[in-house]
């Protein structure tokens, strides 16, 4: 409901409108890198290790891991030449050219299953069980606070309004930026509609009680794919309530299927980086573009990247005494981050 408010009254716009176009481009690049990592993530290919992250071990467990890190490899190659050559669909074709690759391995023995999860790339046809929906409808609210719990709420409630708002505006720079959807001053026409289709979605996914419901970096893919219009979101929308009914198909698709399609819109959005000035007369729009650029898979989250970006350009614009650089509500989106950091 906070976020309709907000949507109503136009502070959302005011905010997206806000940031400069420096820190925009940023977080469009940021977003590629951010799911670059997550496909790699979900390639198996970048792992837990004493260095945070690291290269797989093919040889070790090779049909589990390993097999499944060198699918993706290949299936990001079968992408980007499909990609390159124009083909439509290309990130589709990617998807399901992978997923079939899995099922031969497992067939002739070379992929094996994870009997620890029950997962199999063969799906297994079953209907989608909604009866848990009639107990979680409306439990938003059932709540019987103390005055500490209150307090604990409304601690809760700020917490993923900031993560969320700004996740969502960053979502929306990336997407719309790589869409070609900005106009010169780098603001979203057509962000009113977004911006409450976002809240409005927000709000019935929590009376539902599912999982939050907000605007999903991976959109960047679609837009990859020439998606422009609010056809390609209706479209969208359909294949979605037809996934209720197909569940068992697409949880069989593997994530080191879908990792390729991440890879390669990771680096068709890092491209923007080109137009981000790094000249010595542009520093104090160029550090700050290279904090949120960085911050965002390092700290694996938009929101802190785009707040860091934020706080770097106010300070380092102000202290070089580029007051008029400033919008008026970047100076209080900085001391709610700062705040936010302290206190939250």
């Amino acid at each position: 409901m906070i976020f309709i408010i907000l949507s109503l009254t136009k502070v959302r716009e005011a905010i997206f409108n806000a940031i400069p176009l420096s820190l925009k481009k940023a977080v469009s690049v940021g977003i590629g890198l951010f799911i670059a990592f997550i496909g790699l993530q979900n390639a198996g290919l970048a792992v837990d290790s004493a260095t945070l992250v690291s290269l797989v071990n093919f040889r070790e467990n090779f049909s589990t891991s390993g097999i499944c890190a060198l699918l993706a490899i290949i299936g990001m190659f079968i992408t980007a030449v499909l990609y390159i050559k124009k083909v439509k669909g290309s990130m589709l074709i990617g998807i399901f050219g992978t997923w079939i690759l899995g099922i031969i391995c497992q067939a002739v023995g070379l992929y094996v299953p994870d009997n620890e999860s029950f997962f199999s790339l063969l799906p297994e046809f079953r209907m989608t069980d909604f009866s848990k929906l009639g107990e979680t409808f409306g439990q938003c609210f059932n709540v019987d606070f103390d005055a500490v719990g209150i307090f604990n709420f409304i601690v809760i409630i700020f917490s993923f309004l900031f993560v969320d708002l700004f996740d969502t505006l960053g979502t929306l720079i990336g997407v719309s930026s790589k869409a070609g959807l900005l106009d010169k001053d780098g603001r979203l026409p057509a962000i009113r509609p977004a911006l409450m289709a976002d809240a409005v979605a927000t709000t019935a996914g929590a009376v539902l009680g599912t999982s939050t419901t907000t605007t999903f970096v991976e959109s960047s893919a679609g837009a990859a794919a020439g998606g422009r219009t609010g056809l390609t979101a209706l479209t969208t929308a359909v294949l979605f309530l037809l996934s209720m009914f197909l569940a068992p198909i697409f949880i069989a698709i593997p994530s080191f299927a879908t990792a390729p399609a991440l890879i390669v819109v990771g680096f068709l959005m890092f491209s923007g980086i080109t137009d981000i000035k790094f000249t010595e007369k542009e520093y104090t729009k160029a550090i700050p573009a290279y904090l949120c650029i960085i911050a965002m898979p390092l700290f694996y989250s938009i929101s802190e990247g785009i707040s860091i970006g934020i706080i770097s350009y106010v300070i380092l614009n102000l202290v070089c005494g580029k007051k008029k650089d400033i919008n008026p509500i970047m100076y209080v989106l900085a001391i709610l981050f700062i705040l936010k950091y302290a206190f939250l």
